[in-house]
């Protein structure tokens, strides 16, 4: 391994092991490289590596410290890496969206509250069958990661919200060339809502599989032709 990847595993075996809490400050450079027996530049890069992860948190004249480790903050390292997807694995995201989104959808059945589904339905509210597709979309970002908040899952949500930026191209693209795109979303968002208040898991997991499936196997056969 080279000399950096050991220092980072290191320190990671620190924090795994209990040793290392989150909000803990991390010792001094000095003293820590010593302690794991490594040089202060390789520590340095380790701790700099770590940081852009955010796994720690360098605070200029303060020190190091361990993040919360919250779902949403590791994995929002995710969200910059998918970012660099290119446009043939849009489908990939698609699948993978097809299978956790009904998951969220049903759990936010049985978990939502009554002011998070008034939420759902003041997103819709403004949206009518001649709405602006870029309106649409933003909408339908929103509405999908209220959902999966929904969900009580931080750990799906956080993965729900870094799947769906490759995908908004998707929906444009849909939005623009598939007729009546705007009002079949509308409606399937509105099945979902119905589904999620009356508190059937299946019938809201059913639904969101048709509304993420048709996105899918519109870009399928778009690329196909």
């Amino acid at each position: 391994m080279a000399v950096t990847d050991v220092a980072i595993e290191k320190i990671k075996q620190m924090i795994v092991s209990g040793e290392l809490s989150p909000g803990d400050r991390l010792p001094r450079e000095a003293d820590l490289a010593e302690r794991l027996g490594l040089s202060r530049s390789s520590l340095r890069e380790a701790v700099r590596a770590l940081s852009l992860i955010h796994v720690l948190d360098v605070r200029q004249g303060d020190g190091t410290y361990v993040t919360s480790l919250s779902p949403h903050l590791l994995l929002d390292a995710m969200a910059f890496v998918v970012d660099f997807h290119r446009d043939d694995t849009v489908l990939h995201f698609l699948e993978v969206r097809r299978i956790i989104e009904p998951a969220a959808a049903a759990m936010a059945a049985l978990q939502m509250t009554d002011d998070a589904i008034e939420k759902l339905e003041q997103i819709m509210a403004p949206l009518g069958p001649d709405a602006d597709v870029e309106e649409l979309v933003t909408s339908d970002l929103e509405f999908h990661r209220l959902i999966a908040e929904g969900s009580g899952n931080p750990v799906l949500c956080s993965l729900v919200e870094s799947l769906s930026g490759p995908t908004h191209r998707a929906r444009v693209w849909r939005g623009l060339t598939q007729e009546a795109a705007v009002a079949r979303t509308l409606a399937e968002h509105r099945a979902i809502v119905e589904a999620i208040r009356a508190r059937q898991p299946d019938v809201a997991r059913s639904w969101a599989t048709v509304h993420v499936a048709g996105v899918e196997q519109w870009l399928r056969e778009a690329l196909t032709a």
